[in-house]
């Protein structure tokens, strides 16, 4: 269980430290015969803000609960 609270608090640090992260895809415009174009897009995908605090609160709780059973 100390593992997974570790985990969650990472995740949720991560989270809020970041925001989010963006990549890129290759998308074919045209292909007529030998002629390819394609197009490089960005998308860009943020974390949701409760989303983080969740998982710290919830790894912060279950690290507490985790050291007072043993």
């Amino acid at each position: 269980m100390k593992i997974i609270a570790i985990i969650l608090l990472a995740v949720g640090l991560i989270g809020l430290t970041i925001g989010g992260f963006s990549f890129k895809t290759k998308e074919k415009v045209v292909d007529i015969g030998p002629v390819d174009v394609t197009r490089t897009k960005t998308h860009s995908q943020s974390i949701p803000l409760g989303a983080s605090i969740a998982a710290l609160v919830i790894g912060g709780v279950m690290l507490v609960a985790s050291s007072k059973k043993g």
